[in-house]
């Protein structure tokens, strides 16, 4: 999910999606789970604007419309798998816990190294592990889904240590011919230990998860599923690239988080200048501002590093959770919210008593 952009090649409406308003998302709660560590990994290389300028795409219309300075971007014989197994040891030894311990591993991801297997399962294999291992696909609240599924695991009692990772190789997705929409995206890998909380102080006070697949067309990838087998035809035809609607998708984005973000923080009677931290997706710096400008949380509580970065999709919140709590923006008591959307559409926002 990302920035405004006039010159969608994607066939919508032009309008927003119609949804009944009453029933737009499910509220829910998970008592005494923690976030127990973190880690992040970004391939070496760096891109800058000034690279990119290169190939035609204006720096300062970069800067100016989404705050991107800069993204990485893996090596052609880099995939998912291998970001995500960085973010994992990283998370594990920051959480001091063997592989052994971890009982489910969940990879939120929309470019998964093969259509089948997951990058779950690969990831298990590399570490070595015997836990159970799945693949999620909610885009860039992929991470949301990922992470609240975790949280009913433990919840339930069925598990212990639950391996959570976002990661996304966006270069891989998007047209380098297209200068609008090529400069926005990066590769990256974030990770997160959850485990029940012992002292029944950290906890998922509140969440909504929801979806509006009417407005599916909106961020699409037409070709290489069932319904538009890839062809020489459609890879002519640039049909194997992200196809984006950015305008009306900048709009929706700044609607659904400030409803769902209000919802949350009404659910778990918790007012926004209680917030310690706000991590939102990070899209482009413009919707950032507009949403957080609705919410009024002061702008040094709103962790940011999308100008270092760019968009990294489902990797996007678990790599700025990573690099607040090292920073010491995050600590342990803090009424910490997190909100994931993009295409599906889809979102996921939680509060969290760290």
């Amino acid at each position: 999910m990302s920035e405004p952009n006039s010159q969608s090649t994607v066939a919508v409406s032009g309008t927003e999606p119609a949804v009944n308003h009453a029933t737009r998302g499910r509220m829910g709660k998970i008592p005494s789970v923690r976030i127990a560590a973190t880690g992040s990994f970004v391939p070496e290389k760096v891109v800058s604007n000034d690279d990119l300028a290169q190939l035609g795409c204006d720096s300062d219309w970069i800067v100016r419309r989404t705050g991107i300075k800069a993204r990485r971007h893996a090596t052609d014989d880099q995939a998912t798998s291998d970001l995500c197994y960085e973010a994992a040891i990283r998370c594990l030894d920051q959480a001091g816990v063997t592989v052994d311990q971890v009982d489910l591993i969940i990879v939120a991801t929309m470019t998964p190294d093969h259509p089948t297997p997951s990058t779950a399962c690969h990831l298990q294999r590399r570490l070595g592990a015997f836990a159970p291992a799945m693949d999620v696909n909610a885009a860039c609240a992929g991470f949301m889904y990922a992470m609240i599924t975790a949280g009913q695991f433990i919840a339930a009692g069925n598990n212990q240590c639950v391996l959570v990772i976002g990661a996304d190789l966006m270069s891989r997705t998007i047209n380098p011919e297209d200068k609008k929409t090529y400069p926005l995206f990066g590769d990256a890998a974030g990770a997160v230990l959850m485990t029940p909380d012992a002292d029944g102080d950290a906890e998922v006070l509140s969440y909504q998860l929801g979806s509006e697949g009417c407005g599916g067309e909106m961020l699409c990838i037409p070709a290489g599923g069932t319904r538009m087998q890839t062809t020489p035809g459609t890879i002519a035809d640039g049909k194997q690239y992200l196809e984006m609607d950015g305008r009306n998708v900048f709009k929706w984005a700044v609607r659904v988080f400030d409803e769902s973000a209000k919802n949350v923080l009404a659910d778990a009677e918790i007012s926004a200048d209680q917030l310690a931290s706000v991590v939102l997706h990070q899209a482009n710096q413009r919707i950032i501002d507009s949403a957080v400008s609705n919410l009024d949380v002061p702008a040094d509580r709103v962790f940011v590093n999308l100008d270092h970065y760019g968009n990294t999709s489902a990797a996007s919140i678990p790599l700025a959770l990573d690099e607040a709590v090292r920073a010491g923006k995050i600590k342990q008591s803090d009424y910490v919210l997190l909100c994931g959307f993009g295409a599906g559409l889809t979102w996921g926002t939680a509060l969290l008593r760290w």
